[in-house]
């Protein structure tokens, strides 16, 4: 226990007008479209929101489907899914492959206009016979029924292919709009567990569109800039619960002060079994 340890030191803070360039990742700029309260929370006074648990699983799936695809990579060949879909591509060999798939390192590029040195980290890369890059990124979950990319929760998932997709282009790259999500489905369905899972593995495309980024990038980066906290966001959870709970807090001492008061005043004893 105790792994939340807010706040950061300031070094890992943004700074206005500073000359450094600022580091954000992709997460962080989802954050920002979440909810720009919590953002700035986050990146100007320090305090991040608590993590939540690693899906290991998840991870573990993440990290069998790279080693896959790295055999057919190596010997320049297609992949079997691809072949299934119809897909005229093959996994890509670049010489920063293991860099860009790193967490904390990714494919980056400074924008200009806001200085922020703007980051993420990809699962992987395919090449196609025009020679554009296809982004692709792979989920895993076990779900009844046709997985699709429709549920409202999945629209972070299209942003974060779509951010992978402008990083590249920043760098030079062509690139396909045209991305994949390799989705992992652990079947429920069978007679015994024998101590494996056994997975679906579909293959579903998506039409990026990255025309929203850099007004997003200058929207986050004036959101930074101020000096005022941004207002409570009322389709936030965490700006609910912050919110409630210092409503409780409050009441709590207005209540404790009429206590407080009633003694010296030698009123009749409080019942305190009354507020909670």
């Amino acid at each position: 226990m105790g792994y939340y340890n807010p706040p950061r030191p300031q070094k890992w803070n943004f700074t206005p007008n500073s000359k450094e360039p600022y580091r954000m990742s992709r997460t962080g700029l989802e954050n920002f479209v979440r909810c720009p309260r919590c953002f700035y929370i986050d990146k100007r006074l320090g305090v991040g929101q608590p993590p939540t648990p690693s899906f290991t699983l998840n991870s573990a799936v993440d990290y069998l489907l790279k080693k896959e695809f790295d055999v057919y990579r190596a010997k320049g060949e297609t992949h079997p899914l691809l072949e299934k879909y119809g897909v005229k591509a093959r996994p890509v060999s670049h010489a920063k492959l293991d860099e860009w798939r790193e967490t904390f390192k990714g494919i980056g590029f400074v924008h200009q206009p806001t200085n922020i040195h703007f980051y993420g980290g990809i699962d992987d890369l395919w090449i196609n016979d025009d020679e554009e890059l296809i982004v692709v990124d792979y989920k895993a979950t076990s779900k009844d029924g046709k997985i699709t990319l429709d549920d409202e929760w999945k629209e972070s998932y299209k942003r974060q292919l779509e951010i992978y997709q402008w990083l590249l282009r920043q760098n030079g790259f062509k690139v396909s709009t045209t991305g994949y999500f390799v989705y992992c489905n652990a079947l429920k369905d069978r007679i015994a567990f024998d101590g494996k899972l056994e997975f679906d593995i579909e293959l579903i495309p998506y039409e990026g569109d990255d025309s929203w980024i850099e007004a997003k990038l200058i929207e986050a980066h004036k959101c930074l800039m101020q000096d005022q906290i941004p207002d409570w966001n009322k389709d936030c959870d965490y700006c609910k619960y912050r919110k409630i709970t210092q409503s409780l807090e409050a009441k709590s001492k207005a209540e404790k002060q009429k206590v407080t008061e009633g003694k010296a005043g030698d009123k009749p004893p409080f019942d305190e079994g009354k507020l909670f």
